[in-house]
């Protein structure tokens, strides 16, 4: 049964803030795909630590190697928000990032390594600048700064 949060100004309930985490290529490999720069967390054990955290927040989840199938993802979504990891799309993808300009929806961009401290060609990201915000070099704690991030956003876009 989803949680419901109290309205204060309506005296009613709200359905809970959704909020889609959207990877990018190889990050299904989280924890087994080169964790010295990753680390050993799996995705699965991060979204049960994300969900627990925040449990009147409903955690959508979507991994594909495909760039249109994330395009699809960010058109079609009725999330409040969208906590999104590109993987290597991040310095490739014009679309991806034209996708993110043409929705409503506010996107923060993350990465878990800091793709300024790696190779040249990492640090360009066309997705930067369509985003509300970056978080990039906390490793799996970045979903759940980004996480915040949409919360404080949707918070203030309602004062």
């Amino acid at each position: 049964m989803p949680s419901h949060n109290k309205s204060a100004a309506s005296g009613g309930t709200t359905a809970p803030m959704k909020i889609l985490i959207l990877n990018g290529p190889n990050l299904n490999l989280l924890g087994q795909r080169e964790p010295h720069i990753y680390g050993h967390e799996t995705m699965d054990h991060c979204l049960h630590c994300l969900r627990s955290r925040y449990p009147d927040v409903e955690l959508l989840y979507y991994q594909s190697n495909h760039e249109g199938d994330l395009i699809d993802q960010l058109q079609q979504t009725q999330a409040d928000g969208v906590v999104l990891n590109a993987g290597a799309y991040t310095h490739t993808s014009v679309a991806l990032a034209d996708c993110v300009r043409a929705i409503s929806t506010p996107v923060v961009e993350v990465h878990l390594s800091n793709i300024y401290a790696r190779e040249d060609y990492r640090s360009r990201s066309f997705l930067s600048p369509a985003c509300r915000g970056v978080i990039s070099g906390f490793g799996m704690d970045a979903y759940r700064l980004a996480i915040e991030a949409v919360i404080a956003m949707k918070a203030q876009a309602a004062d």
